[in-house]
């Protein structure tokens, strides 16, 4: 049995160093400085590429681990599908209970509501961004993501050309090499019709 431990920060300019002092007790160590909103990083699935039956993987707060319910839900089972089990150093200890379901249980029922608390605090800060981001534009300080393409740029009316004579938004996306789904926001915006 080994002792995995995970760290995670959400950006380069934020500090590690107490999740790495609180995990240098594991055999081996994975961390990185990724936002916690997607499963897709590199550490987090080379933690789980790693992990063998009977391992412990070891995270000091369940967000660490992500902050969307439905990926560390999956995340989670990946865990105990591959028959390790997972420490939350922040959670209530059970190890006074004797009965293994018993405490199986309060352990599941514990991860369940710490799950349901880091995504309620995901949607929170996604809440407090967008009214941020309202109070910004009424006061003329935002002013959006820079257009990728201006009105006349030779690449997007080349685009338009090609949807006008018929080929579909994924064949204009092949051959002009603009993303499917940019192309149909242009094209909605500049009103471009067959």
């Amino acid at each position: 049995m080994a002792k995995i431990g995970y760290a995670r920060v959400s950006s380069q300019d934020q500090n590690m160093d107490r999740q790495i002092e609180q995990l240098k007790e594991v055999d081996k160590l994975f961390q990185e400085a990724m936002s916690g909103a997607s499963k897709d990083r590199p550490q987090l699935k080379a933690m789980l590429d790693y992990i063998r039956e009977g391992d412990l993987v070891v995270v000091t707060e369940l967000e660490r681990l992500g902050r969307n319910n439905k990926e560390l839900t999956e995340v989670m089972n990946e865990i105990q599908t591959k028959g390790a089990t997972l420490e939350v150093l922040n959670l209530p200890t059970l190890r006074g209970i004797e009965d293994e379901n018993l405490r199986r249980l309060l352990n599941n029922l514990i991860l369940e509501l710490y799950k349901y608390q880091a995504q309620a605090e995901r949607e929170r800060i996604k809440e407090r961004q967008a009214q941020g981001i309202a109070i910004a534009k009424t006061q003329g300080k935002y002013k959006g993501r820079k257009a990728l393409f201006s009105a006349d740029d030779s690449r997007l009316q080349y685009a338009f050309d090609l949807y006008q004579k018929g080929y579909t938004d994924k064949d204009v996306a092949s051959l002009t090499g603009i993303n499917e789904r940019t192309f149909r926001r242009y094209r909605k915006k500049h009103d471009i019709k067959r």
